[in-house]
């Protein structure tokens, strides 16, 4: 944080989590349209770098980089940080498809333009699907055309909802969509898929995941065949030899 009163560890804890919340609340609204994808803060003993992650860095950026230095001007002001210790920068998201903040976003912009809410979400799912997701969950829920509100439930692939794995390969997003007829709430939810290399999907490999593997040409071995073989494989029978006398 900004200010250099000492502070005890616990309320210092409490003060980065309203600051980080806060922020990203202020960024959500703000780049809503520009495809949000998460803010990342890196604190440095000299300045406080923030990262923004968005699908359309071009326009979180602006007109030669006018935008962004509003947005650093802002939360500069509203935090009280130091002259030229806080800075802004923007990061591409690699995957699109990936991310559900994004997804989120994309959908809450297709039923404000009146788009059918089922083929919206169809639309999203087969976006999410084709661009190698593993598995995609979308629920919508509020009052769609009749009175009476509803929740639907779209659902393709393979998903998983527990254990260590879950922090790893699920992304979630929720928002809210203010409609004519009253608030839509929107959640979408996606399963990755494995990485080797950690760039499209998570490094870590499902826990039970099973790979099997191609098996191995047998080479026969050829054994030679003895001369005196006799009956059964075994050699003929040899009286013994006389002792001599």
């Amino acid at each position: 944080m900004a200010n250099q009163v000492q502070i005890s560890k616990k309320r210092k804890f409490v003060a980065d989590g309203v600051f980080y919340a806060e922020l990203n609340e202020f960024l959500q609204r703000t780049l809503a349209e520009d495809g949000y994808a998460g803010v990342e803060v890196r604190v440095t003993p000299i300045r406080t770098e923030i990262i923004i992650r968005a699908t359309r860095t071009r326009e979180v950026l602006g007109e030669k980089g006018r935008r962004i230095r509003e947005l650093t001007a802002l939360v500069q002001k509203r935090y009280g940080f130091p002259e030229n210790s806080v800075e802004l920068f923007a990061e591409r998201v690699e995957n699109r498809a990936a991310c559900a903040m994004a997804q989120c976003e994309s959908l809450r912009y297709k039923l404000l333009g009146g788009l059918a809410a089922r083929r919206a979400c169809y639309g999203v799912m087969r976006f999410v699907m084709e661009n190698g997701a593993t598995g995609c969950e979308i629920i919508i829920s509020g009052k769609m055309r009749a009175q009476r509100a509803k929740a639907m439930k779209f659902r393709q692939g393979y998903l998983i909802s527990t254990g260590e794995p879950k922090k790893h390969y699920i992304d979630t997003a929720v928002r809210h969509v203010a409609m004519r007829q009253g608030m839509i709430g929107i959640k979408v939810k996606i399963m990755m898929s494995h990485d080797p290399e950690g760039k499209m999907g998570p490094k870590m490999m499902l826990p039970d995941n099973i790979t099997v593997h191609e098996p191995k040409e047998e080479v026969q071995v050829m054994q030679p065949v003895p001369e005196d073989e006799g009956y059964g494989g075994y050699g003929g029978y040899e009286a013994p030899a006389e002792e001599e006398q």
